[in-house]
């Protein structure tokens, strides 16, 4: 699914749940994550009916390295030599999709949560399964205002993985929070703000903590890697994910 709205130069692509999204401005275009890989058509899609193609994409940036944000960067950087941004707290992940350590088993999460199934499935059809690591070429810094279009500044939220980062777009009045504050998440089926299950956050005590940091974006608009955007602000949200245990 493509969305457009979201805010001026922001939209969306969606499958199973899961988000990337494409900012334009005057210089160019930037990604933020990389979804899963079949959302590669959809995402250049988009990128053309904005009126741009793949050689106006400045960079995509990483929010953080699971193979569920992914999907399409190797084929971008194969063919189109797109630059890869990410954290180095997750450069590992971002090599090695699979290699990565939640803060629970996962394989008991269907059978306690039967409503993530249909998200893992799709997710699974989508191609969560079959994701190829790249070799990053630009390094996240918190408080960095990126040189790519739309200018993203970086907001350092660790928890979900060590080198998460949330992408505040001041021009826009909107945070791009990744993981770690979500509306959906996939390891349990539930919605509304909130962290991801410890199936995938690795220390929920420091995603708790991380909550702070989005909510003084004082963003408008909530743009998260799982569910819906959120539009009655970071500090509404962040303060909703606060009150909900993380499964």
């Amino acid at each position: 699914m493509i969305a457009t709205g979201i805010a001026s130069g922001v939209h969306r692509v969606e499958r199973a749940g899961t988000n990337l999204y494409v900012l334009e401005d005057a210089d160019g275009v930037t990604i933020v994550d990389g979804g899963l890989p079949r959302m590669w058509e959809e995402t250049g899609r988009l990128i053309r009916m904005l009126g741009y193609s793949w050689a106006d994409v400045a960079g995509i940036v990483l929010t953080h390295g699971h193979f569920d944000h992914l999907g399409i960067l190797a084929r971008a950087v194969a063919e189109h030599d797109v630059p890869v941004w990410v954290h180095p707290g997750d450069a590992r992940i971002v090599r090695h999709p699979y290699r990565y350590h939640p803060g629970r088993p996962r394989l008991a999460y269907p059978l306690l949560h039967p409503r993530s199934v249909p998200h893992l499935t799709a997710m699974v059809r989508a191609g969560a399964l079959r994701v190829e690591g790249v070799e990053p070429t630009g390094t996240l810094v918190d408080g960095q205002v990126l040189d790519l279009p739309c200018r993203p500044v970086v907001v350092g939220t660790a928890g979900h993985t060590d080198g998460h980062v949330a992408l505040h777009l001041p021009s826009r009045d909107v945070v791009l929070t990744g993981d770690a504050l979500v509306t959906l998440d996939p390891y349990t089926g539930r919605t509304g703000p909130r962290i991801v299950a410890r199936a995938g956050t690795h220390d929920a005590e420091a995603a708790r903590a991380s909550l702070r940091a989005i909510a003084a974006t004082g963003a408008r608009i909530v743009a998260p890697g799982h569910g819906e955007p959120w539009t009655r602000g970071a500090v509404e949200a962040s303060a909703r994910a606060q009150a909900q245990p993380v499964a």
